[in-house]
């Protein structure tokens, strides 16, 4: 069993908040504090606050997952994770792609920072292929192989340079799990129920299936933000992954 894994379902959802403004983040959060595990800020909320965002859900007793999937020159991610660690976020995410030495560099960096700050170090994950990709996609940016391969390959290169998980796609948890076993993280974005839309997901499978195949966290927004309750749609969601 992963240390990093929650034993409560609820933890076991992040909810993702992408929305344009700060109020609308504040509603969120205190609609469904206590409700659900960590609540995401993504690139179009933290370009749109800074960091307050971060802040204020902390305020509220709340976890944070940075969502910026930082990709540059290894110096340049160590650095937007020392930051990252500094805001006391308990999860923060890179892209895989950025390579071994980007990865492992933002790792030692994160945890000096921890150390020296005698905090909590954050869970560190790697994004291997955005769920809203096809092996077509993957084509026309020149990479041939299956795109299970290539999601594998990523978690492997990731877990070697020393992160805690990946953020993967539901459909890659059992290749992932085989090759990087059963203490690597796994956070899955791409979740909805069988009756709502992908929207611009592409590799999807519903929250229980997720769990089932072995999943750590769901990342999931949509199908709560949209739905006529979000609290109960929370909670048929708790239900189903329990």
């Amino acid at each position: 069993m992963n240390p990093f894994s929650p034993a409560n379902p609820k933890d076991r959802i992040i909810f993702a908040l992408d929305v344009d403004h700060f109020h609308e983040a504040q509603h969120w959060v205190t609609l469904l504090k206590d409700r659900v595990g960590l609540f995401k800020v993504g690139k179009q909320l933290f370009t749109h606050s800074g960091p307050k965002v971060i802040d204020m859900i902390a305020q509220k007793g709340q976890r944070v997952f940075l969502d910026l999937k930082y990709h540059d020159i290894p110096n340049t991610v160590a650095k937007a994770g020392e930051e990252a660690t500094k805001h006391r976020v308990t999860m923060f995410n890179l892209h895989a792609l950025g390579g071994f030495e980007m990865m492992k560099k933002t790792v030692e960096a994160s945890r000096a920072v921890a150390k020296t700050l005698g905090i909590s170090r954050p869970i560190i994950l790697a994004v291997t292929i955005l769920t809203s990709m096809d092996e077509e996609n993957l084509k026309e940016v020149g990479i041939q192989g299956p795109l299970m391969e290539e999601v594998a390959c990523l978690a492997s290169l990731a877990q070697k340079a020393g992160m805690d998980g990946v953020v993967a796609s539901p459909k890659e948890i059992g290749i992932i799990r085989e090759r990087c076993g059963e203490k690597f993280l796994i956070v899955t974005p791409g979740i909805r129920h069988p009756t709502d839309k992908k929207d611009d997901q592409k590799r999807t499978l519903t929250p229980k299936e997720a769990i089932e195949a072995g999943a750590d966290y769901l990342v999931i927004g949509r199908p709560i933000k949209e739905a006529k309750d979000p609290i109960e749609s929370v909670q048929k969601i708790v239900e189903d992954i329990s």
